[in-house]
């Protein structure tokens, strides 16, 4: 019998080690699944290139990776907030690369890693920075940014409801980066609020689908640092 959940946070996270690339989920706090990132830093894995939407809030999540100093690069597309710097100094002291990708060539970058694409062409960034050093093609007499897929070594997700089997059901703004990252990892974790029987959820309600989800741990409410 498929059985997909672990029975900790740190059986969670088992096999992520030093110099990993690791998406993370969310969209501000919406569906950032801290608690995952949290074992994440207790495991003491170092050197590791982190995939978000943005670098964390205050001295949480990412931010809090990046502070223990955890984090080698960063690519994302709003690094730093009203309540976070960690990021931005760390880049000023030489010790993180950035990576900056408009949000939605972020989130097509990842689309792809996951769908087994070659890359993304768009017109999104040409002749700027952003686009120094990458490939331009020509078509159809319009010019484009050739960016690479995204994938990654570990996805920790953040979802409502799953099943034993892995499927997910993400809750309001939790459907953010979430089901793109789900498909992109090699290794991809689930916090879910519920775990349910195989048959209790709707198929026509599952988000993710069980085949892209490797452990599901059940995390009973927000533990915040």
């Amino acid at each position: 019998m498929i059985d997909k959940t672990v029975p900790s946070l740190e059986a969670a996270v088992q096999g992520l080690d030093d110099g990993m690339v690791v998406m993370v989920g969310g969209f501000g706090d919406s569906g950032t699944p801290h608690e995952l990132l949290n074992a994440v830093l207790e495991r003491g894995c170092r050197d590791l290139t982190i995939i978000s939407n943005n670098a964390g809030d205050g001295d949480r999540g990412i931010a809090a990776l990046i502070l223990h100093h955890r984090v080698r690069k960063v690519i994302c597309s709003f690094p730093t907030t009203a309540h976070n710097h960690a990021v931005r100094e760390a880049v000023e002291r030489g010790e993180v690369e950035l990576e900056l990708r408009p949000q939605g060539t972020l989130a097509e970058c990842i689309r792809a890693g996951g769908a087994g694409l070659g890359g993304v062409l768009t017109p999104t960034g040409l002749d700027t920075e952003l686009a120094e050093g990458k490939p331009v093609y020509e078509l159809d007499g319009r010019r484009y940014v050739v960016e690479r897929p995204l994938r990654a070594d570990f996805a920790l997700v953040r979802g409502w409801r799953a099943d034993r089997w892995g499927n997910v059901v993400y809750r309001y703004a939790q459907q953010n980066f979430n089901p793109l990252m789900a498909m992109a990892g090699r290794c991809t974790v689930v916090q879910v609020d519920h775990v349910h029987e195989v048959g209790e959820i709707d198929p026509m309600h599952v988000h993710t689908p069980g085949i892209f989800v490797d452990r599901v741990v059940r995390v009973e409410r927000e533990v915040r640092r």
